[in-house]
Formats: C-alpha cells, structure tokens, sequence
C-alpha cells in the first residue's frame, strides 16, 4: 500500500503530502478560496483540501474519452478526499520536483506550492492559438505550470481575486527572468497554455485585509512566493537555469529559425564548426552581444523602431564588438534573417 509522504506543514495546521501521483493538502483551519479549476472552480467559501495531480499517458488517454471534471472526481475517490470541498489542478509535472517556498512579514504567512513543465508548452498571452473550443473538446499539452497558494489572513473573495491577478504577473517575472522563449511566438512566455491556480484565505481569522495586490505586503509576499517557487521548480522539473540560460544558443531559439539552413551554408567543416560554436556559445561577452542584437530584432518587431535604423545598428555593434569568429558567422546570418 503507497504511504503518504508529509512535504510541508504550516502555523494554521495545514498539511501537504506526496500521494498516489498527487500533492493533498489537507487543511488545518476554513478555508474559502478562487480555484481555476473544473472541479469546483470559481469562488468557495468551505473548501477543506486542495489537490494537484500528475497526468500519466494512461490517465491522458482516459480523457479523451471523458470531461476533466469526471477525472477530478473519479481521482476524489482514489485520494479519499470529499468532492464537494476540494479541488484539483493537473500538470504533466511530477510531483517530486514541486517546491515549496514561504515567507513571513509579522503577522503574515504566505506559502506556495508549485509544479512547472516549460519546454513544450510555454507561450505568450496573444500567441496564436493552439485549438477552437466549440463543445468543450479537451486539449491538454505537456507542460504546464501549476500554484497552491496559502494564506493564513482572512480575504473577501475581491481581494482573493486580486491576490490570484498578483500570483499570475508574478508568474510572468519568472519566466522573464528566465528567459524562457514562447513555443508558438517569436516572443517570451508568459505562462504555459494550460496553467493553474488556487488561493486559498483563512476565514476564521481575526486579522481581515483589503488587498492582496503590488502595493501591499502581503501582495510583495504573495509575488516573491510564486517567482521564486515557479524558478525552482522549473529547475527541477526541466532543467532550465540562470546559468543554462547564460548561452549564445539557448538564446537564439526564442527567433525560429531552421538551424540547418546556416549549417548547410557554411563553406567549412560543419562539425567542427558546431564544435566550436558550442564552446564560444557559453562565454558571458558573447551571450551578451547576442542578448543587444536580439533586442533589436524585438524593438522592430514590437515596432518601436524600424528595421533599417536596426539593421544599421546591429552591423554597426557586431562589426566593432564580436572578435569571435563563430558568433559573428551565426549571429550575421540571424540579422540578415530578420534585418534585411
């Protein structure tokens, strides 16, 4: 029989552990809360658990032929958890590489939950979108980024909303302070196109605040909670670090291109030249020249300025600034690509 495996407990008695393919966190105090999902979506105010659950290939091919909300609630019954008090999240993130973060000011408490899958899903709010909704077909990509939020104030279902609005920008800032490139744009993600959410206040207690957003502490605990939480388990989950993003490489494959059509151009030894590519990528003067030119190409592309006065510039910073002979051949091609 699998045991529950205990990974986080906080001051109002709430309990979150490890179990059958799911993180449970069964609740110390009332809890009401904003969940974005099927099961009990919405605005509640006596929520009792909360659960967060990895998607197998088994499980995903038992929703093609079924609603989420009919998984949620069959996988209610394999966790022994009450339907109508709990609510559920589903990500292709294993559960072991979730991190929890949290963090106190005085009297606030603020911990996090997060699961985070980005290589394969990771898009841009206003990238072309990946499906039509007509008859509520289900569409589920690997990859998604999934928060359990945890209070221990009392919020009025507005300010939870608010808090639920802080938690998402402050998604955003993580993937930006990654650099994590969108999958379907030339541009850097802002989440993945399948994420989750669920804030949860305690009701019974005595210290009720107002507002949960930017200016507020408990918005600043809410943001440092999810940027931090969301970046390590990115980390855990794929591997996707400051450092690893700290590459000539990693960087150019934000602008899609067909890498091939450079390499079957070269008038040189393909493999050492990839070689050697590899090598002058990871250097930190190059993968900031390369970082000044992309910037350029997403000045036109936001139509800051225009693709000449660019163009000009990027030549003009390439020529006086590259003396690596590698990158001034690949990022040459790239201005051309997107200058010309």
């Amino acid at each position: 029989m699998q045991t529950k495996k205990l990974i986080f407990k906080n001051s109002t008695g709430d309990r979150a552990y490890i179990y059958k393919d799911s993180i449970v966190v069964d609740f110390g105090v009332c809890r009401n809360g904003i969940s974005t999902s099927d099961l009990n979506g919405g605005y509640s105010s006596d929520f009792k658990s909360v659960f967060n659950h990895y998607l197998s290939q088994e499980n995903i091919n038992f929703l093609e032929n079924h609603s989420v909300y009919e998984y949620l609630l069959k996988h209610c019954g394999v966790l022994e958890i009450d339907y109508k008090y709990t609510t559920g999240l589903l990500t292709s993130a294993k559960m072991e590489n979730a991190c929890v973060v949290t963090k106190y000011y005085k009297n606030l408490e603020v911990s996090v939950i997060t699961t985070a899958g980005v290589r394969v899903n990771a898009s841009r709010a206003g990238d072309p979108a990946s499906y039509y909704e007509e008859n509520a077909k289900f569409h589920f990509d690997v990859g998604t980024i999934n928060s359990i939020i945890l209070t221990n104030v009392s919020l009025e279902p507005g300010t939870l909303g608010i808090g639920l609005m802080t938690a998402t920008e402050a998604k955003a800032v993580a993937l930006n302070n990654l650099r994590i490139p969108s999958q379907f744009s030339n541009g850097f993600a802002t989440g993945t196109g399948t994420d989750g959410v669920a804030i949860f206040s305690n009701i019974g207690s005595d210290n009720v605040l107002s507002n949960a957003g930017k200016h507020s502490k408990l918005g600043e605990l809410i943001a440092n909670c999810v940027i931090e939480s969301v970046t390590e388990a990115i980390k855990r989950q794929v591997w996707i670090t400051n450092k690893s993003q700290c590459n000539v490489l990693a960087r150019l494959t934000r602008y899609k291109l067909d890498i091939n059509e450079f390499y079957d151009n070269l008038d040189e030894d393909k493999e050492n030249f990839i070689k050697s590519l590899q090598i002058s990528a990871r250097k930190q003067n190059n993968v900031a020249l390369t970082s000044s030119i992309l910037n350029l190409i997403d000045e036109v592309e936001n139509g800051l300025i225009n693709k000449k006065t660019a163009y000009n510039l990027a030549k003009n910073i390439l020529n006086n600034d590259c003396e690596d002979y590698y990158i001034l051949k690949i990022l040459n091609f790239w201005i051309d690509k997107f200058l010309s």
